[in-house]
């Protein structure tokens, strides 16, 4: 593994840690004042790159049972910015900083994610809880539809720069 690697999967944990007690609030990616899953991904992103690869639309909690035949908007999604781990999700070991996907019932698209701590846990945002550093059970391991890694920092910057104005 490259040290820029190493850099940008300790800084993706590092930021993830600074989100640890926010409350969960549907839709939103405020550090301290509420996120959920995908708000606490998008602030991760902000703190590494300093902006959002693209503008979320809404969507419903139920938005993954929604979705249309055949698509998967958060794979999808997560395929276009961030690297995808290959081999076999069984053998499946995250490193520090990796995007772990989820989804709840097989014949359904991914509907949740988290951060890897690269120990057997993960970082993650749910109803009705705060953001919390949480064992990777078998349980949620069962449910590991994609395991992806944010891309180094362009060249002359360090992963959590802040861009120069």
């Amino acid at each position: 593994m490259s040290a820029m690697r190493r850099d940008t999967g300790a800084a993706a944990l590092g930021e993830a840690r600074l989100w640890l007690g926010t409350p969960y609030r549907h839709q939103a990616s405020l550090r301290g004042v509420g996120c959920d899953c995908l708000g606490l991904l998008r602030g991760v992103w902000r703190g590494l790159y300093g902006h959002e690869p693209e503008a979320v639309p809404p969507y419903a909690g139920a938005w993954a049972e929604s979705a249309p035949p055949g698509t998967d908007p958060l794979t999808e999604a997560a395929s276009r910015h961030l690297s995808a781990v290959p081999g076999p999700l069984a053998d499946a070991s995250p490193r520090a900083g990796d995007v772990l996907l989820f989804a709840f019932r097989r014949h359904l698209p991914a509907r949740h994610c988290a951060i890897a701590t690269g120990d057997g846990g993960m970082i993650h945002a749910h109803d009705g809880a705060v953001v919390a550093e949480v064992a990777l059970t078998a349980w949620w391991r069962r449910h590991l539809t994609g395991v992806f890694r944010f891309p180094e920092a362009p060249s002359g910057s360090a992963p959590g720069a802040q861009p120069s104005r």
